[in-house]
């Protein structure tokens, strides 16, 4: 006489259903750039969506995912790196978590499709991506000086930049330690080439745009935003290795001094007089936002509608630093830039709410200010030095504190449990 097949097939449907939780949660912590908060949410509503339940303990570079359903309860761990560097997978992940929730799909059919998001290529070619992370510092230039040395240095600097970011990718594990290699490659070049005079400004002012693309602000605000949501742990960790990224490029700085045998004191922090025209810096956040788009994979199609967000955050800051200063203008921006991105993103296929922000949130230069204080440390200027470090933790905070607001004013009542 035969058992009954029933517990065989809950086990292999359980089975099934644990596979694909836990390959969303890897993807969701890869792409965790808005913290663990949105990881938790998320697996625990496409968890509801499979008929099951879970429950995670989330950190930055892990999670505890158990789940339970058909009579049966299994608990997985779940490790990966966080970053911001896929966004396509992001993008092509929101209306599949969306059918996923709504109970759309079934367990096998979400976890091969999950999977072939995991693996799919980037949307742009190793050479795009090089344009685009020069591209990226170039647009960024014109913030830190308005000049067109400050332009056509970036240009220079952020080339050899690029070329470790995309180098690395063949060589996986230097990527701990790619922001030293980086900073201390683009302080002997700046250091030997660039930073002779301060007529041309001081050297970090120089240094920056190129290395602007390791300043860990994301993490910085990211972590921020996990410890005002009660995140202790995670926000915790999250800020110590924001720190520890800070330090890298702060040590590589550094680093190029000792090989030039420079003096400390060559860190001299004088901005140089400006010299480009209003049309240029109108149109250096075009190619800002261009670079930003090679740069993270994000799909082209959103080229447009992240550039007029930049174009909104810019002006949102700048008129109200007119009237409440840089701190108040920085937080109100960031707000205006938290609402808006959450209500385009509640639109029946609107892109994610993380890509919406990326590139208006470094409009608002978070992490640069933490390089600039350390650096103007070790130049001998410590009034500089920290100054420029109390003021990156309180535009730091501002920043989380306006995107978490932005999205509980704008964000759309949920129905139901």
């Amino acid at each position: 006489m035969r058992g009954s097949p029933e517990p065989q097939r809950d086990a292999v449907a359980h089975g099934q259903i644990t596979g694909a939780l836990v390959l969303l949660t890897g993807l969701l912590l890869r792409n965790s750039g808005e913290g663990a908060e949105e990881v938790e949410q998320s697996a625990k509503a496409a968890a509801r969506g499979l008929g099951a339940q879970a429950e995670l303990v989330v950190v930055p570079d892990g999670a505890t995912v158990t789940v339970a359903s058909h009579g049966r309860v299994t608990t997985r761990a779940v490790r990966e790196f966080p970053e911001v560097f896929r966004m396509d997978q992001v993008v092509a992940l929101k209306p599949l978590l969306a059918a996923i929730t709504a109970g759309h799909l079934d367990a096998l059919e979400a976890d091969r499709k999950l999977a072939a998001i995991e693996a799919s290529r980037p949307p742009y070619p190793w050479w795009l991506k090089l344009i685009g992370v020069v591209l990226f510092a170039v647009g960024f230039a014109p913030l830190m000086q308005p000049t067109w040395y400050e332009v056509w240095t970036t240009a220079v600097l952020g080339t050899v930049t690029a070329a470790l970011a995309v180098g690395v990718e063949r060589v996986p594990r230097l990527t701990a330690v790619l922001p030293l290699v980086a900073a201390t490659t683009v302080s002997l070049v700046t250091l030997e080439a660039f930073a002779r005079t301060p007529a041309h400004g001081g050297p970090v002012l120089l240094m920056l745009p190129a290395l602007f693309y390791f300043v860990p602000g994301d993490y910085l605000s990211a972590a921020t935003a996990e410890l005002a949501a009660g995140f202790i742990t995670t926000g915790a960790i999250r800020l110590v290795y924001a720190v520890f990224l800070l330090v890298q490029l702060y040590f590589g700085v550094l680093l190029g001094l000792v090989i030039t045998g420079r003096d400390r004191h060559a860190l001299f922090d004088v901005a140089a007089r400006s010299d480009l025209p209003r049309w240029a810096l109108f149109l250096a956040w075009i190619v800002f936002t261009a670079g930003t788009v090679l740069a993270f994979a994000i799909p082209a199609r959103l080229t447009v509608p992240l550039l007029l967000l930049v174009y909104f955050t810019v002006g949102v800051q700048s008129g109200f630093t007119e009237l409440v200063g840089e701190v108040g203008g920085t937080f109100a921006a960031a707000t205006a830039l938290g609402a808006l991105a959450t209500r385009l993103a509640a639109r029946p296929g609107g892109p994610p709410r993380i890509v919406l922000l990326l590139p208006g949130f470094f409009t608002l230069t978070v992490g640069s200010l933490g390089m600039r204080g350390l650096t103007d440390l070790a130049g001998g200027h410590p009034v500089q030095g920290f100054h420029d470090l109390t003021k990156m933790i309180t535009i730091v905070t501002a920043i989380a504190v306006g995107l978490v607001l932005g999205e509980v004013v704008a964000a759309p009542r949920r129905r139901g449990p």
